[in-house]
């Protein structure tokens, strides 16, 4: 892939006329439900295929219609959209971006109108394996994890969207107790927390998640004096984080033991203390499993984690006091592999992508009891790995 590849929209025709599309990622804000919704999903694709599905959601029922795909990036596996709306970032989780030994992160410009993408440009991400990313919170900055360096790195934003090189790279270093999997760094999530002062970083090789301080107007990240890291269970392998709306409770999916950790967090000094360990499997389950994402409702209530090899997700409750987790239910994707998951902005409906079976899955939200219910409605495409909405 270069900076020129130019990028081919496929579009799907429904009843004789194109249907509108437009960038994933959550913008922030209260939605309607009458308001039509659109989702990204990204894909272990190569190249020259479709990577990005474009699907118009519909918000009454759950419905997903596909109105195109953009191929010329390899491996799109995850996504994040700016603030304003006009721009969508993704990764190239690949290790040979530009003759480096590295991936790269590429920006499109939405179309206002047709929600189109068309390339920006792509930087090279500092390190191979990028598979997460983030925008801050003024839309200045793109962040990302390099899993197979163990790195993240900043790159600043022009005001047109496109990306400029790296102002900001740190190497993690360290290893743990699985030798498979924790020979080195391996950093899977990178987020920055509510008030854009800190930046946490959940690296699944060394058990731990880095705590930067972030120096949002130049981009620069710097290992946190208070507390530089929080250490997990040694063998669990942290995966992503997600934070409660409130600021003050965060909560790390650990992808090697099967489990959640809760934290309290400090926003004055960015400091994580753990509160408990809940697993994220039925008891009696005896099957090889790891897990994936992890989200919070937009009300807070309820935590829902994925499992690859129950095939399910799990839900938790949270109590309002403390921030433990409670487990409620588990509940089947109906196909194999949920390696991500993502909630829409009203809080109404699950989307679950199932990598090895094909399909995302769309599930409907009991607002009382956080428990999920099949809609009927999903859609087949190849490797889905990403979802992702945008009003």
């Amino acid at each position: 892939m270069t900076n020129s590849s130019r990028v081919h929209l496929v579009a799907t025709l429904a009843m004789g006329s194109l249907l509108a599309i437009a960038g994933c990622g959550v913008v922030p804000g209260t939605v309607s439900g009458a308001e039509p919704m659109f989702v990204y999903v990204g894909t272990y694709a190569p190249e020259d295929e479709p990577g990005i599905y474009i699907y118009r959601f519909d918000p009454a029922t759950g419905a997903l219609s596909e109105v195109g795909a953009v191929a010329g990036i390899r491996a799109p596996s995850f996504q994040a959209l700016h603030p304003s709306g006009r721009f969508l970032y993704s990764v190239s989780e690949s290790g040979d971006y530009a003759g480096q030994r590295a991936g790269a992160i590429c920006a499109y410009a939405i179309d206002p109108q047709t929600g189109g993408l068309t390339l920006l440009n792509c930087q090279s991400s500092q390190g191979p394996g990028p598979c997460h990313v983030c925008v801050d919170r003024a839309g200045r900055h793109v962040l990302a994890a390099n899993y197979s360096g163990g790195s993240v790195v900043v790159l600043p934003l022009r005001p047109d969207g496109q990306l400029e090189a790296a102002s900001s790279f740190e190497q993690h270093r360290g290893a743990s107790v699985n030798p498979a999997r924790q020979e080195g760094p391996h950093a899977h999530c990178v987020n920055v927390d509510p008030a854009g002062r800190y930046v946490l970083a959940a690296d699944l090789g060394t058990d731990q998640v880095m705590i930067y301080q972030y120096d949002a107007d130049h981009g620069q990240l710097i290992p946190n004096p208070a507390l530089p890291a929080a250490t997990v269970t040694p063998g669990a392998g942290p995966r992503h984080f997600a934070f409660h709306p409130q600021g003050k409770w965060g909560y790390l999916i650990n992808e090697l033991n099967s489990t959640v950790t809760a934290f309290t967090y400090d926003a004055g000094n960015g400091s994580l203390t753990a509160i408990h360990d809940i697993s994220t499997l039925p008891a009696g389950f005896t099957g090889k499993n790891s897990t994936a994402e992890i989200a919070v409702s937009p009300d807070g209530r309820f935590v829902y984690g994925s499992n690859r090899g129950h095939h399910s997700i799990a839900v938790f409750a949270v109590d309002p006091q403390s921030g433990r987790l409670t487990a409620v239910a588990h509940h089947s994707t109906l196909g194999e592999e949920p390696r991500n998951f993502a909630i829409d902005p009203t809080g109404t409906f699950l989307l679950a992508a199932n990598q090895n079976s094909g399909s995302v899955v769309v599930f409907r939200i009991d607002r009382h009891s956080g428990k999920l219910a099949p809609t009927g409605h999903q859609v087949h495409l190849p490797t889905p790995v990403c979802v992702t909405f945008r009003e």
